[in-house]
């Protein structure tokens, strides 16, 4: 019976091993392309908030969060008999397509209150992100 503690384990590393420097001449010199070999060698972890601004990159959800942001302000900012013909159904580009439910109410719209549903707007969120209105029956 032995009193010393037990060695750990090694735990061979995941992939092919390692180039040496000298396999790495060697290789070129040949004309082996190493490029697959080294790629699969290197680190693949990734911290998780790179990760998680990746995923949210990727789904927009900055832009849609805006979008959100857009129908609450609409019906806090505007009318509420207003709102109550007009909802606004995306933003592209700048462009705020609101749908309106009838011809009647377009022509209010348009005529007599768009440049102040603009104003308004733009004072909440910025020019940059609403430039123009676009308004459609639906």
């Amino acid at each position: 019976m032995s009193l010393l503690p037990p060695r750990p384990r090694r735990i061979p590393p995941l992939g092919p091993p390692r180039l040496s420097a000298r396999e790495k001449v060697l290789a070129a010199w040949r004309g082996v392309n190493v490029a697959p070999i080294l790629k699969a060698n290197a680190r693949r972890e990734k911290n998780a908030q790179t990760l998680v601004e990746g995923m949210m990159k990727s789904l927009r959800m900055d832009r849609r969060q805006a979008e959100a942001e857009i129908v609450r302000v609409w019906n806090s900012l505007i009318d509420p008999t207003l709102t109550a013909h007009a909802q606004p159904t995306g933003i592209h580009n700048g462009t705020l397509f609101v749908t309106v439910d009838s011809n009647t109410w377009l022509s209010e719209i348009v005529r007599y209150r768009r440049k102040e549903i603009l104003g308004r707007l733009q004072n909440s969120f910025g020019k940059q992100m609403i430039a123009r209105i676009s308004f459609r029956v639906g």
